[in-house]
């Protein structure tokens, strides 16, 4: 199954021009982006070799360089076309786009070598697979200003199984490279391509701003380990619609830095929407938020989601240590078929700390919860809602839920087992806990738009010279 796409975002190339000795064809081709670009190179152009075999690390890195001169120009897109382009990481440039052509695969290394290593997020403290340095991304960038990365279909394959058999064997001692980080950077756009075999997360923009992911297909095994598809980390005005995820954990998860280190950074991720998604992941959430959430995670806005054979819909991870907050986290329009754990899943006890130096009094605020508008079958438990004691989750509200237990579970007692927590439900089957009081309301949803839904795509070409 394949994710839906722009609206009219299909790529027209018009054989205008060909030479018989070297099969070249010329092409016009219109794509959909926040941003055009004045100047246009192809990867050929410095030395680019797309055998799947050839390093084109250098190639890229000089692509870029070269194209970055034209930023107070109009800006530049490097086009990748047809072909294998095996590669290290490259780091991306302002007023640029990446241009993936249909039938083009960059392919992720294999060689630590052509991986630098980079310094912890200065909110996580440390690695997320080992202490000290992680490696960059396949894709990398940081303080940038209007970058795409974009194509007609092209693939991204992070060839990850070199790197999931070293964490199966307990081998790495540097955390793994994502394939696209993005680190405090402003005006984003990932769309329109097939991601696949991610080394660890896949998409991670970071510290960033006004940020538009759309129309991917993001495919990892089932059960490879903590390939998340999309995590926007400690960013603002996040807008994800019309993707499809195939994942080994969370389809989504929203983060904001871990425990002592993520309080100290200080900066939430906030103003998000997410519609139009559909996830497969027996293992894990279709969204989750946290459990890195020590920076604080407010007004997030879910609606018109599906998840299949997935663990959870919705997850909130959180611990003693983590401090911070999730509020104004507002879920409507959601359709699930085969729940494999829990529909509605809140935890206050995800005890996984980047060291001993958390702070056991550091309790995070949970509040504002909101769900309505859920149809799920097939499911095993309908919630598990489970506060902190001396620490509450608050402010819960559910609404015209109507889940059907698997033929298993019906015969078991408790759909929902609730502790510590408090909030009303209303037209909710099967009766919730008790916890939850009934109450005849419809719970809210924000009916104002954020900012980042009133960005418009421009229609933008490509002239370019095919092989």
């Amino acid at each position: 199954m394949k994710s839906p796409r722009f609206e009219n975002s299909f790529v027209i190339c018009v054989i205008s021009i060909v030479l018989i000795f070297g099969s070249l064809a010329e092409c016009n081709l219109d794509y959909l982006a926040i941003n055009c670009r004045k100047h246009s190179a192809v990867l050929t152009d410095f030395g680019g070799v797309g055998d799947g075999k050839t390093s084109n690390t250098k190639a890229f890195n000089t692509a870029i360089t070269k194209l970055s001169q034209y930023a107070n120009d109009g800006g530049a897109q490097l086009i990748v076309p047809p072909g294998k382009w095996l590669t290290g990481s490259f780091n991306l440039t302002s007023h640029f786009t990446l241009f993936l052509q249909k039938g083009a695969v960059i392919l992720g290394s294999q060689d630590e070598s052509q991986w630098p290593q980079l310094p912890p997020l200065p909110s996580y403290g440390r690695g997320r697979d080992a202490p000290g340095p992680r490696f960059s991304s396949l894709i990398f960038g940081t303080h940038l200003t209007d970058v795409i990365i974009t194509g007609n279909n092209g693939t991204i394959d992070g060839q990850g199984s070199y790197w999931w058999d070293k964490f199966h064997n307990k081998q790495l001692k540097i955390t793994r490279p994502y394939m696209i980080e993005i680190l405090y950077s402003d005006q984003i756009q990932i769309s329109n391509l097939t991601l696949i075999n991610s080394p660890s997360w896949f998409v991670h923009p970071t510290y960033s701003s006004n940020i538009i992911i759309k129309g991917l297909t993001i495919l990892a095994p089932v059960d490879s380990p903590n390939t998340d598809g999309i995590d926007p980390d400690s960013s603002t005005n996040v807008r994800i619609e019309d993707n499809y995820i195939v994942s080994g954990d969370d389809c989504i998860a929203i983060k904001s830095g871990w425990d002592q280190y993520g309080i100290k950074f200080g900066k939430p991720s906030k103003q998000i929407i997410i519609r139009r998604l559909t996830c497969i992941s027996p293992d894990s959430a279709m969204i989750a938020l946290g459990s890195e959430m020590s920076g604080g995670i407010e007004n997030v806005r879910v609606e018109d989601v599906t998840a299949i054979n997935t663990e959870s819909a919705v997850r909130i991870k959180s611990a003693v240590g983590r401090g911070g907050y999730v509020k104004d986290i507002f879920v409507k329009g959601v359709k699930l078929n085969t729940i494999l754990r829990y529909v509605f899943w809140l935890t206050g006890s995800y005890g996984d700390h980047p060291d001993n130096g958390f702070d056991p009094k550091a309790l995070p605020k949970i509040t504002g919860i909101i769900f309505r508008d859920v149809i799920a079958k097939n499911v095993t438990v309908a919630g598990q809602l489970e506060g902190i004691s001396n620490d509450p989750f608050t402010g819960i509200c559910i609404s015209n839920v109507t889940i059907e237990l698997s033929e298993l579970k019906k015969k078991k007692k408790l759909p929902w087992n609730c502790t510590d927590v408090s909030g009303v439900t209303s037209n909710v089957v099967p009766k919730p806990c008790d916890l939850l009081s009934e109450k005849k309301i419809e719970c809210p949803f924000p009916t104002d738009k954020l900012a980042i839904e009133d960005v418009q795509f421009k229609t933008c070409n490509i002239k370019s010279s095919v092989f």
